[in-house]
């Protein structure tokens, strides 16, 4: 029996309530068609988390399957695999042609419906592996495969002002999140019980923010004692003890948006080493966040805060940059890695940039005031300064937790 190998769910259900207003989305496809246009690019073929959220509203979920959104200069369209039935059309900004499973390659056979004449096509480099490099070459021959993720993430580094209103409510309930997190601690309650109660708060406030919106992705990392010698490290079962540093991680993730809200805290009691430590690096966060200004170079801005922490002797305990870029990414959407305030990153800030500022420190067990230090805000970066928009306190005044 011959299968189909596209199904058509257009018109399944009515278009979900966008994320973004109809003028900010076609905003954000013409920046790329005018790139396009420039270049002589037929068409793009964007195959990353981040971009086909960016450029269509919609977030795919791969689970073994291929996605896209082919953009040409007057239409887009999402591709997208049959188990999701009408929730990628329902979501788009756009068209969508879902493939199904009962041919091989239906995903290029998808692709082979939108390109017609295309012959040169935009796809992005640093996402498209080997493997499918390969098939994009055997399929369609006659292309020439040129790099848009450069391009378009320069296009995504500069925020539209709906876009800072949804990142400053992300922020606000980042704040809640952690106000969750400073009520669940106690001696003995395990870390898992405090990322728990966190991430409930902040889905719950989520889904009174967007009625409409798809809660996903939202989830917490609390760290205690040892484990918070790593920024990314997995929550466990460990039980608080009294005199434990803390680190409180809290990431809201709306529509693909992904903000974060970072603090050291401690257990009932600090030393002096601790408090020492934790007070320099409070120190290099508020020096850093004086210093997110137009016109500063990521890299200076690094190199004046190195010099900070080299004039007491712990430079060799800084662990990663001082801080990145916020929109569309997280974890696994991928990350603006042209704006991070690191030395080999030459770029300047600019009005409508989002970034963050996230001192850490990491002093190995075996030293007196062991543990990972890690503030973080987050800021918008204006005409004339910045403007935080994390308003959770910060330092030993305020999150010595008495459990």
């Amino acid at each position: 029996m011959q299968r189909q190998r596209l199904v058509d769910f257009q018109g399944n259900g009515a278009k979900a309530k966008p994320t973004f207003s109809d003028a900010e989305m076609q905003r954000r496809q013409e920046a790329v068609r005018g790139y396009m246009a420039e270049h002589n690019i037929d068409a793009a073929l964007f195959t990353s988390y981040h971009n086909i959220c960016y450029l269509s509203d919609f977030l795919y979920c791969q689970f073994g399957r291929r996605y896209g959104l082919l953009l040409d200069h007057t239409t887009a369209t999402s591709i997208s695999a049959g188990i999701d039935g009408g929730q990628p059309w329902r979501r788009t900004f756009g068209n969508n042609v879902t493939y199904t499973d009962w041919q091989k390659d239906n995903y290029f056979h998808a692709i082979e419906g939108l390109t017609g004449n295309v012959k040169r096509l935009g796809i992005e480099f640093d996402h498209v592996n080997l493997d499918l490099l390969a098939l994009l070459k055997h399929h369609f021959p006659q292309m020439e495969f040129v790099d848009i993720a450069e391009a378009s993430m320069q296009m995504r580094m500069i925020k539209s002002n709906e876009e800072i209103v949804h990142i400053t409510e992300m922020a606000r309930i980042a704040d809640l999140g952690g106000a969750a997190c400073v009520e669940a601690i106690g001696v003995g309650v395990g870390e898992h019980e405090v990322a728990l109660h966190s991430t409930q708060a902040m889905v719950r406030e989520i889904a009174k923010s967007w009625p409409e919106g798809e809660l996903l992705d939202t989830w917490t990392w609390f760290q205690s004692g040892l484990n918070t010698d790593g920024a990314h490290n997995p929550v466990t079962s460990k039980a608080i003890e009294s005199g434990d540093i803390l680190s409180l991680n809290c990431f809201p993730m709306v529509a693909g948006y992904y903000v974060a809200l970072e603090r050291t805290l401690f257990s009932e009691s600090a030393n002096t080493e601790n408090l020492h430590i934790w007070d320099v690096n409070c120190q290099v966060h508020d020096r850093g966040k004086e210093l997110l200004v137009p016109g500063a170079k990521c890299s200076d801005i690094a190199k004046e805060l190195n010099s900070m922490y080299e004039e007491y002797q712990l430079l060799q305990y800084r662990s990663f940059g001082y801080g990145h870029s916020f929109g569309v990414l997280c974890h696994y959407y991928g990350r603006e890695a042209g704006l991070e305030l690191r030395e080999d990153c030459d770029t300047v800030l600019e009005p409508g940039m989002v970034i963050s500022m996230e001192p850490m420190l990491t002093i190995p067990e075996d030293r007196n005031g062991a543990g990972g230090y890690r503030e973080h805000d987050i800021l918008v970066i204006t005409e004339d300064g910045n403007d935080n928009i994390t308003g959770f306190p910060y330092g030993p005044e305020h999150l010595i937790v008495k459990g």
